[in-house]
């Protein structure tokens, strides 16, 4: 796969970069909740190298016409593509509530052959890759070094994020063409055919995405990080069947303060509600309040529970590894997310974490952009990619 992004090099060494940009904003994408599969990905490159790799219009039209596969990617793709690539009082975002297959046929079928060569000596504009390349940068920056201009940078990618629970299937079924046979249907069919024979009618189960609850650590060793992951809860809550509760030295229920579209509204709510921003942590004590007064009634139960905490416990290690076992044997999953965990020679010798970890399905990284994207996936159950970590070999690891 080559496409040449825009910064003007050629050659294996630019063509690497240039992919990687792009291929960045195709995990942007996915992030995002934009089904953009292998393939997609690949014609999106093609496109890009066939038109003018570094002018932002065609790598905005490229992406729109590969990558969506229907009108609900629109505005995620949208958002994605201003966040990712910077934003832009050009044409190239305008066209996107208009009727755009005039503009996509004549781009695609008459750049001329040679254009490509004619742009060999010169660099091409805007630079659209540099300003992407140092988006990609971004995604793997350890999000407790950033500057407040990163940050901004980083609250814009984080508002397009997505998040949902791996698929289960219910018990409600529906009319498919395919699955069990349903009889009242077909009985009902027969009837109005006057008992002449007629096609089966057939019904197939719901597949429907699990609850996801997030326990969001707030206390004073989670500061670089609170922020960053209480807006990637945000974008999880406005999704729908999320649930999030902060702790610290008390157990907060947020998920109505992170319900305001605004990011930056829900922040302001968020910051009113809860009473113990950068305390301590009591992690087993309100682990246990939050299955006695909603886990065990039900929130927990079949639910994917992520823990987003650095693992830093002020009580004893014993009651929050009982409570970890309790959560386990209600839960679907328990995914524990570290900030901590990217750093190297890292351990799980916290007497918190390391009493939590025999309970834990997937352990991950929680300190970049790029970690909470792999985080989205596990949550998700992509299990295939390498992301998480087994609950035996979090166990080895303790």
């Amino acid at each position: 796969m080559t496409a040449v992004a825009g910064a003007g090099e050629r050659g294996p060494a630019g063509t690497a970069r240039a992919d990687a940009v792009l291929l960045g904003f195709v995990r942007a994408l996915r992030a995002a909740g934009v089904e953009a599969s292998t393939e997609r990905a690949y014609a999106f490159l093609r496109s890009v190298e066939v038109l003018r790799p570094g002018v932002r219009a065609d790598v905005y039209w490229a992406g729109r016409a590969t990558l969506c596969a229907g009108h609900d990617d629109l505005e995620r793709y949208e958002r994605v593509f201003a966040a990712y690539f910077g934003p832009s009082d050009g044409p190239a975002r305008q066209p996107a509530r208009r009727a755009p297959a005039p503009r996509l046929r004549f781009v695609a079928r008459d750049t001329p052959a040679g254009s490509r060569s004619r742009n060999e000596g010169e660099r091409p504009g805007p630079p659209t890759a540099a300003l992407a390349s140092a988006t990609e940068v971004l995604r793997h920056r350890d999000v407790g070094t950033l500057d407040a201009a990163e940050r901004a940078q980083l609250n814009r990618l984080l508002a397009a994020f997505a998040l949902s629970g791996q698929t289960r299937r219910s018990a409600r079924r529906r009319p498919a063409r395919r699955g069990d046979v349903d009889p009242r249907r077909t009985v009902r069919e027969l009837l109005r055919q006057g008992g002449e024979p007629a096609l089966l009618r057939r019904r197939a189960r719901v597949a429907r995405p699990r609850r996801v609850v997030l326990l969001v650590d707030v206390s004073g060793s989670m500061a670089p990080y609170a922020d960053a992951l209480l807006r990637f809860a945000h974008a999880a809550v406005r999704g729908g069947r999320t649930e999030v509760f902060t702790i610290g030295t008390r157990l907060t229920r947020v998920t109505r303060e992170l319900s305001h579209r605004d990011p930056d509204l829900a922040m302001a709510a968020l910051a009113a509600a809860v009473p113990d921003w950068r305390g301590g942590t009591r992690l087993g004590e309100l682990l246990r309040e939050f299955l006695n007064r909603w886990g065990q009634r039900g929130m927990a139960r079949g639910a994917v529970v992520v823990l987003l905490s650095d693992g830093w416990e002020r009580d004893g290690p014993e009651l929050l590894g009982a409570q970890m076992r309790r959560l386990h044997g209600l839960a679907h999953r328990v995914i524990w997310a570290n900030p901590r965990k990217a750093r190297p020679g890292y351990a799980p010798l916290a007497a918190g974490m390391a009493a939590a970890l025999p309970s834990v399905d997937a352990f991950v990284e929680g300190h970049s952009l790029a970690a909470l994207e792999r985080l989205a996936a596990v949550v998700r159950g992509a299990e295939a990619d390498g992301f998480a970590v087994g609950r035996a070999r979090g166990a080895e690891r303790a």
